[in-house]
């Protein structure tokens, strides 16, 4: 059996998928990697699913020891990545040796890397996804974050041990920016058209006060609705809520599944990896777009990550 040992766990190291969507019913948000375009494409480098799961590190990242010869892939942030002494590139798969740890420092510029191995994570499924889900405690390894000694199966597999790489520079669009682009929430026509324009024109700073739960922003207090009191509702992935404060939260991968602050915008589905990829005092801005051209930036992202010429030998 190929296994991996936790030698150093790292500040936040867990296992993730693509998620569990559906479950937001019975009160479990989705979870899953805060970066899928970086999960999606080195489960590609190295022959898997594109849902199969990863390990997702946050900030600083950790030792691992291979029990046998495997082909892994490392994405998101670079985290100086070393292998047998040597940095190792990101978006290229490279073989690790029985006996062999790879190892991870830390990122100074995004806040997620992900190492992709063939054959993948084997832990078991909750809710039909093996990704962890802290606040629950349910999923991914013992429903926590690594601890050093923890051992972690690797799934079976045909071993293949081609190296490949992400074709051209593609990937280098698919990074952090300082726009965020939004359709309009559920709550928009209570928010005043001042408070619309503060929205839009001014530039938030991503807080300490971020993680998978929601992204707190610091600015100008947005104006809130007066006189107009909500019942607590359902929210979605993504959702920009505007609490008493009048300062945004942009609710993420493990968001409360219900809330009772208006909500003025949402992240679109193309951009929220870009949210996955935010550290404290990074700098946004949001951009309003139509549901339809959403709807058409998410599809162009899926077609270039499904595309067969994205991933070459």
């Amino acid at each position: 059996m190929s296994t991996i040992r936790v030698i150093k766990p790292g500040l936040l190291t867990t296992v993730q998928d693509l998620g569990r969507p559906g479950f937001g019913v019975m009160g479990v948000s989705a979870s899953g990697a805060a970066d899928p375009v970086s999960l999606r494409i080195g489960n590609r480098l190295v022959g898997n699913p594109e849902n199969t799961a990863v390990l997702e590190m946050t900030v600083i990242g950790g030792h691992f020891l291979f029990s046998e010869k495997t082909m892994i892939a490392v994405t998101g942030a670079d985290f100086s990545t070393s292998l047998r002494g040597q940095r190792i590139p990101q978006y290229l798969s490279v073989a690790v040796n029985a006996g062999e740890i790879l190892e991870f420092d830390r990122s100074t510029e995004r806040l997620r890397c992900y190492l992709c191995v063939q054959g993948g994570i084997d832990v078991p499924k909750f809710l039909a996804s093996r990704s962890t889900h802290l606040l629950s405690g349910h999923g991914g390894y013992e429903g926590r974050a690594l601890r050093k000694g923890d051992i972690l199966k690797i799934g079976k597999c045909e071993p293949d041990f081609r190296s490949k790489r992400l074709a051209g520079q593609g990937h280098t669009d698919f990074v952090p920016r300082g726009m965020l682009r939004v359709t309009e929430g559920p709550q928009w026509s209570m928010f005043s058209e001042a408070a619309k324009r503060a929205f839009f024109e001014q530039t938030y700073r991503v807080t300490d006060s971020a993680d998978r739960t929601g992204i707190r922003l610091d600015g100008l207090p947005l104006e809130l609705p007066a006189g107009r009191d909500m019942l607590t509702e359902g929210v979605a992935l993504g959702a920009v809520q505007i609490p008493r404060d009048g300062k945004p939260i942009i609710l993420f991968v493990e968001q409360q599944t219900t809330g009772g602050y208006p909500k003025i915008a949402n992240v679109i589905g193309a951009d929220l990896y870009r949210v996955g990829q935010l550290q404290a005092h990074h700098e946004v801005r949001f951009e309003l777009v139509s549901f339809e051209k959403a709807r058409a930036l998410l599809l162009r992202l899926d077609e270039y990550l499904s595309s067969p010429e994205l991933i070459r030998q």
